[in-house]
């Protein structure tokens, strides 16, 4: 071989080290959220056994005059990530920001306040199941619905047990995990009585409960002037319970129960083959 021949071939080989060398030490992301990874590196978590996958579910709704329309989609994402972490072998998938929110005309529910979004069932069910289908492509073993929203939760099941159907011959299964948003009117609601809260301050929708899980997930989601303005709101305001006395300090109950609860269920749940 001509010597020249020679320097030619031993510089490419070099070159081709020093690539490998350089992708090798490139910074990896340890993000678990989906969409700050490549897709490269997701086929490597993948192929490591981070082999569930969690999507949030949120919405996007009126939360009284003191909560971010967006308060379910900050939330659902920031507990998925809580539980992937805890879980340790979960990668966190985008928020799903739209869901059924009542009939648009005429206006019903959160469809009476400006900002509200509702798409319909069948829509909704149509979404998770493509989203579910794609994740199984990407390699992954069980599909983890977390919704945090409490009118959709049936979607969730019918949805999880409509792609179960499909993937019955495979061994990847999709979960809708009740416990995310049961816990939320069990255990946190029990502990807030034990703390001498009363129902009618704790509430459904933007009071008590609702509104100190937000604080505690991302005070940004709260309006502290009109919280501690004084005002009584009322379900005219699209207010049920009262949000005066609510505090990150009292979310955090509700925090951790969600993540402790959410998962030991997912756990359960994908242990079963």
């Amino acid at each position: 071989m001509p010597a020249v021949t020679k320097i030619v071939t031993l510089l490419v080989v070099c070159l081709m080290l020093a690539a490998s060398l350089a992708e090798a030490q490139a910074p990896q992301s340890r993000s678990v959220a989906l969409e700050d990874l490549t897709w490269t590196e997701l086929r490597d978590r993948i192929a490591g056994g981070a082999t569930i996958v969690l999507v949030p579910i949120g919405g996007t709704e009126q939360n009284g005059p003191h909560m971010t329309l967006g308060k379910h989609n900050v939330r659902a994402r920031l507990l998925a990530e809580k539980i992937a972490l805890v879980l340790g072998n979960a990668i966190v998938a985008p928020v799903v920001a739209y869901a059924p929110e009542g009939s648009v005309s005429p206006p019903s529910g959160h469809m009476r306040f400006p900002g509200t979004i509702s798409i319909s069932d069948a829509a909704f069910e149509a979404m998770l199941e493509a989203a579910g289908r794609s994740l199984k492509l990407a390699g992954f073993r069980d599909i983890v619905f977390l919704g945090d929203h409490g009118d959709y939760q049936k979607n969730l099941q019918t949805s999880a047990t409509r792609l179960n159907g499909e993937w019955k011959a495979t061994e990847t299964r999709a979960h809708a995990i009740a416990e995310y948003y049961t816990t939320t009117r069990t255990a946190f609601v029990l502990a807030l009585k034990e703390r001498g809260y009363s129902d009618s301050e704790i509430g459904t929708h933007a009071g008590l409960a609702d509104t100190s899980l937000a604080l505690a997930v991302d005070p940004h989601l709260v309006r502290s002037e009109r919280l501690h303005s004084g005002a009584k709101l009322t379900p005219a305001d699209g207010v049920n319970g009262d949000p005066a006395r609510a505090s990150a300090e009292l979310g955090k109950t509700g925090v951790d129960a969600v993540v402790a609860r959410s998962v030991d269920a997912i756990r359960r749940a994908t242990a079963k083959r």
